[in-house]
């Protein structure tokens, strides 16, 4: 190589003078080149006093970062008057490490300038924590200025457009309410969201036409509601602080009252026919045990009426058929014939104790009934 730049011809000075102008090309030529690829973004930044140097814009190319971003940023903050040294302001090395933890260096920058020049103190490190927590800084920044709007409810899948409250009457209010909001940058990294505020908001108005005697107070002052939502503190651990809370329109619904009342009535008399066929199930239950019990007493009957047969046959064999005394003191025999009848009656024989004995052997006039004293056969 050396051989081909110096010759050997040629005096040594004049050798040296090859060798330093080829250097000084390589030099020139690398220098170009880098100009040629950060040589405006570093000029700008020069023109700009917005302190990126070469080394840095080299660097962010081999970390992959986007050079302009990164000199736009340093660039819009100098111009702002925001503090862009290394000690304690938006320095390039934190631009650079905000973007390599995967925040938006721009967004940081314009939240902080939007939040100079509202007067809201903001520095470097809490925009980047707001920003790298997944909140949107700049549109935090700019509802803090001017407050944002949230209605109450929220249209949601279902077309919900309205909140649905009772009185203490059973009428039905249906109420749309509109949320002013300021956000609060102090609780922005931990605070409750705005579904949090939607939710609280149409709990304490739901429990302040609950408290209400009619739904009548209601309409005649709905100031009544956002009065005693207000001092609830629904915005306690939120990111947001609640300016007013103000109802957009109010309906009347049904009267939910009457329609439970009718509902309980129903389901009342369900159950009272419900127990009277239970009633009307155990008295047709009861009657058929009682004509049940009427057959049995009959059977009974039937049973008890074919024993007097046997028993009378029984009395004749034995002779114990008698029959005491009446109230005039004449006897009666149980199997006397009343008159006009044609058959005689056998004859009969008193014993000792007054009793008429039947004999059943007419030729013997000798009684057959239990032995007595004058009969001890």
């Amino acid at each position: 190589m050396e051989s081909l730049i110096t010759a050997e011809w040629l005096p040594d000075w004049v050798n040296v003078k090859i060798v330093a102008l080829v250097a000084m090309t390589v030099i020139v030529i690398l220098v170009f080149a880098l100009f040629m690829t950060w040589g405006s973004h570093w000029l700008q930044a020069y023109m700009s006093d917005a302190q990126v140097s070469m080394k840095s814009l080299i660097v962010m190319k081999f970390l992959n970062i986007d050079q302009r971003i990164i000199v736009t940023a340093k660039v819009m903050a100098r111009q702002a008057g925001l503090r862009i040294d290394h000690e304690s302001g938006m320095s390039t090395a934190r631009l650079q490490a905000h973007s390599l933890a995967g925040g938006d260096v721009m967004n940081v920058v314009q939240a902080m300038i939007a939040a100079q020049r509202a007067g809201i103190e903001l520095d470097f490190d809490r925009a980047a924590a707001i920003d790298l927590a997944g909140r949107n800084v700049l549109h935090a920044v700019q509802s803090s200025v001017s407050p944002k709007v949230i209605n109450c409810p929220a249209v949601n899948r279902e077309g919900r457009k309205s909140l649905s409250a009772v009185a203490k009457n059973g009428v039905e209010l249906l109420i749309r309410a509109r949320v002013t909001v300021r956000t609060d940058l102090d609780q922005l990294i931990g605070g409750a969201t705005e579904d949090t505020i939607i939710a609280r908001v149409g709990e304490g108005i739901v429990s302040a036409i609950g408290s209400a005697s009619t739904h009548m107070d209601v309409l005649e002052m709905p100031s009544r509601i956002t009065k005693g939502t207000m001092f609830d503190g629904l915005d306690a651990n939120t990111a947001f602080s609640i300016v007013s809370i103000d109802i957009l329109d109010i309906d009347v619904g049904e009267n939910i009252g009457a329609r439970l009342q009718t509902d309980q009535a129903n389901a009342d008399t369900r159950v009272a026919r419900a127990k009277a066929e239970v009633r009307r199930a155990l008295a047709i239950a009861l009657t058929q045990q009682m004509k049940a019990k009427v057959a049995e007493s009959r059977a009974l009957l039937v049973l008890a009426e074919s024993e007097v047969p046997k028993a009378l046959g029984e009395a004749f064999r034995n002779g114990t058929l008698r029959t005491k005394r009446n109230r005039l003191g004449t006897q009666r025999n149980p199997l006397a014939q009343p008159k006009g009848s044609d058959r005689t009656s056998p004859p009969t024989n008193i014993n000792d104790r007054g009793d008429r004995a039947w004999n059943p052997d007419p030729d013997k006039n000798e009684p057959t009934g239990p032995p007595s004293k004058d009969n001890p056969s």
